[in-house]
Parts: C-alpha cells; structure tokens; sequence
C-alpha cells in the first residue's frame, strides 16, 4: 500500500530524519537517502509488530499538508509491505471474572494499552512461551 512519509534532509553531521504521520509514533531514519525505503520499511515493521490494531488506510498528502505539521521538510510515497501483518479482527464472547477483568484492566491501563491488545499480547507470549 502506498503510504505517505516526510522526510527532514539530513546532512553531513546528521541522519534523513523520517515520519510516518499514519503509524503514529514511527520513526525512521538513514544517513543515505537511498536507504530511506529499506529503512522506513523495517520501521513500520517493528512499529507494527504484536499490535491488534487494524492498519491504517494511507492518508492524502493535501489533508496532511493542511494541519501545518510538516515544516521544512518533503514528501515521499512508498510502497509499504503490508502482507505480513493480519489486520482482521475477530468478536469473542468470553467469560471471565469480574475481579480478573478489574486487574487486566488497570495493568493494560498503566501499559497505554486497550484491553483486547492486552490479552492478545498475554495471550501470544503464553502460547509462544508453551510451544516446545
């Protein structure tokens, strides 16, 4: 999927500084610009990795532009990997006790985390941990 990215021009002393405003929160960077795909790519990668969340569509370059949030810097569109990653989400009903859901919810609290990204994330680490 193609996915904007703004790049801050790097020097001789300093790296290409990128941001990619639909993965909020990654970042990426490279001291040669051609490496900026490879490395954006890894990025939005790692950034993604273990989350339940579904992947953001790509926003439009204009919409962007218009919030005043990139300054002094350019625009690059990438093809990013996507395959990779299963965004698609399943409803469960469960039963769990009431005193268990107060303490996942405040342990996921504390981590900035939602309750379902929560037992997802216990859930794999159990199941990865239990698989010899």
């Amino acid at each position: 999927m193609i996915y904007p990215a703004y790049i801050h021009i790097g020097d001789e002393n300093q790296a290409h500084g990128v941001i990619m405003p639909d993965f909020q929160g990654c970042f990426a960077a490279a001291d040669n610009h051609l490496d900026l795909p490879v490395k954006i790519q890894e990025a939005v990668e790692l950034h993604l990795e273990g989350e339940t969340f579904e992947i953001p569509s790509p926003s439009d370059i204009n919409d962007l532009e218009k919030t005043g949030n990139y300054k002094g810097g350019m625009w690059m569109l990438l093809d990013i990997d996507l395959s990779s990653f299963d965004s698609r989400t399943l409803r469960l009903n469960v039963s769990i006790p009431e005193s268990v859901v107060t303490k996942i919810d405040d342990f996921a609290s504390q981590k900035n985390l939602t309750r379902s990204a929560l037992i997802t994330k216990a859930t794999e680490e159990y199941l990865n941990s239990n698989s010899s």
